[in-house]
């Protein structure tokens, strides 16, 4: 089969792990009457408390760099954990100021404005402006994709219309697109919190493992991508982690696998499709 990564490259897949350090800022933005719940909260404090650093070694051992979505909220109460991400090479991108998703924005609320605000945050802790963004709960506005390229966004990850990469927007406005599934994502496994309303039985990891195993077992097959979301208040806690090692490691088994981060694939596809 030919290589859509480019008949010289070798690459059958390409493989790149992606986390929302969330920390409690999407329970909060769902549900403000939460803030007086020291224990909901808390358990969105575990991403950036402890989570995090977890995945980080983990990351340091498989000598793997990957993508970190931060919102600007958390990366003000926790600017030493956004530092150490970036330090050690992985990408620190977009997520939004209190994890607003654009379509749920109410009349004096500004998309411009939280997309301005997001970056200047990440940028004065990382010295770099952000590149990418990811929607939060993967909900865009209309407008959203217009925003992100008038301030020269080079991806959005936030859509689900195909398992490689792909162009949005037109020729004048075009972002790559690097695509997400919520089959792919921790949170619909494992979330359970119910002050939230968020009741239903939590997967076990081997349960997830194996699906994941399965979804990449069909991309590498089929040539494609595999694109993995994770939150570290979720996937950090250890009979997790350790399904994500077992991932990492079923995926290493591989020839033709490479691992990068949302940036080096959004410029690699740009560089591929240059007109």
């Amino acid at each position: 089969m030919d290589s859509i990564w480019g008949d010289s490259s070798g690459t059958r897949c390409v493989v790149t792990l992606t986390f929302d350090i969330d920390g409690p800022s999407a329970t909060l933005r769902r549900n403000p009457e939460l803030t007086d719940h020291p224990s909901a909260i808390s358990m969105g404090e575990f991403g950036p408390r402890v989570g995090t650093q977890r995945i980080l070694d983990l990351l340091d051992r498989h000598e793997i760099l990957a993508t970190f979505f931060v919102p600007g909220w958390v990366a003000e109460r926790n600017e030493e954990v956004v530092k150490d991400v970036a330090n050690r090479g992985h990408e620190v991108a977009h997520h939004g100021y209190l994890h607003e998703p654009p379509s749920s924005l109410g009349p004096d609320e500004s998309e411009g404005e939280i997309l301005d605000l997001g970056s200047e945050i990440l940028e004065s802790i990382t010295g770099s402006r952000p590149r990418g963004y990811r929607s939060p709960s993967w909900e865009l506005s209309a407008d959203s994709l217009r925003l992100l390229h008038e301030r020269g966004f080079t991806y959005d990850s936030s859509l689900m219309g195909d398992d490689i990469p792909y162009f949005v927007g037109d020729d004048s406005q075009r972002l790559v697109e690097l695509p997400v599934h919520w089959a792919l994502d921790d949170a619909p496994y494992y979330t359970y919190m119910p002050v939230a309303g968020r009741t239903a039985p939590m997967a076990t990891p081997n349960d997830v493992l194996t699906a994941w195993q399965w979804e990449f077992d069909g991309a590498y097959r089929a040539n494609r991508a595999f694109m993995l979301t994770m939150h570290p208040h979720t996937s950090g806690r250890f009979a997790r982690l350790e399904a994500l090692d077992r991932l990492i490691n079923h995926i290493k088994q591989h020839d033709g696998v490479e691992f990068t981060t949302c940036i080096a694939l959004a410029d690699r596809w740009n560089l591929m499709h240059v007109k």
